[in-house]
């Protein structure tokens, strides 16, 4: 055992690795800019070196046997170390800015997304913000292959995601309803009975959020009329902006979108909490641009 282990080529069992995690060897070529007989060959070089069947065929699909998994758990931990390695190293103090990678769930409102990661910029060491936006499964993924530092998002991340990944809590807020001031005046009258039957604007029955105000108006027996269902809170905030419907607004966000934005408090979702979380791909977070953002996004919400 101890002489297969000197001959273990870490380049063959990347590309194992890439097939696994991607889930495809056709997403595993394109990944390594590889050709697909190339990543094959080095596939049965490996099992051979190994003595072992790493993987089957499932229908069009390549899974791993038993053993696989067991040489896939190993080389997760493997390449993890590496990626933290080249991480420590990034991170030495240098002339050069500490660059930091993050990814935004399109549901999360920008204004607590500038919120956050505006205390990142305020470190002694410069750094470079690269800010990407997208749905929490695809940034999840990137956040596996170590494409992008963190993601932000309003819910932790699920099992049913199938990456390791660590949901560090934030903070919560409560959450108001708001609208333009002439549709704001005729509902706040026999709040939360005024809504139904009114436009609403809402974020998509995927998030969290949805799912929490959904169980808020059943809980009022309030039947909103569902004029738009919105991924991106940017967008439902124009609609709601140019006086569509009724719209969800996180306290913490309150003053600034009456300042802004000209929105007026309607009433309170009573129970229904905002919640913010930092997904990383560490246990414990290392990125002192990440630990910058994460403290102060805690006494951000702290203070609502």
């Amino acid at each position: 055992m101890s002489n297969v282990i000197r001959r273990l080529n870490y380049q063959h069992l990347l590309y194992f690795w890439s097939v696994v995690r991607t889930g495809s060897l056709t997403r595993a070529c394109e990944e390594l800019a590889l050709a697909a007989p190339t990543v094959s060959a080095q596939l049965r070089t490996l099992e051979e070196r190994l003595g072992e069947k790493l993987l089957v065929k499932s229908g069009r699909t390549l899974v791993p046997t038993e053993v696989g998994r067991l040489v896939y758990s190993y080389a997760n931990e493997i390449f993890g170390l590496g990626q933290e390695l080249m991480e420590a190293l990034e991170q030495r103090p240098s002339s050069r800015p500490l660059k930091l990678l993050i990814g935004i769930d399109d549901v999360l409102p920008k204004e607590i997304a500038y919120r956050i990661v505006e205390p990142s910029l305020q470190l002694k060491q410069s750094v470079r913000v690269i800010c990407r936006e997208g749905t929490l499964e695809r940034l999840v993924a990137d956040l596996a292959i170590h494409e992008i530092d963190v993601v932000l998002s309003d819910s932790p991340v699920t099992p049913s995601l199938n990456v390791r990944a660590y949901s560090h809590p934030l903070g919560s807020c409560n959450v108001y309803w708001m609208a333009t001031p002439t549709l704001a005046k005729t509902l706040r009258r026999d709040f939360p009975k005024s809504l139904d039957g009114v436009p609403a604007l809402l974020p998509t029955d995927d998030t969290a959020i949805r799912r929490a105000l959904d169980q808020w108006l059943d809980r009022q027996n309030v039947r909103p009329l569902l004029l738009g269902e919105f991924e991106d809170y940017a967008m439902l905030r124009e609609f709601a902006r140019e006086g569509h419907g009724f719209a969800p607004v996180p306290s913490v966000l309150e003053a600034s979108f009456r300042k802004q934005h000209g929105f007026v408090r309607i009433g309170l979702a009573k129970g229904v909490k905002a919640e913010f979380y930092a997904i990383s791909a560490e246990r414990k977070i290392k990125h002192p641009a990440i630990a910058a953002m994460t403290d102060n996004a805690r006494q951000l919400f702290s203070e609502t």
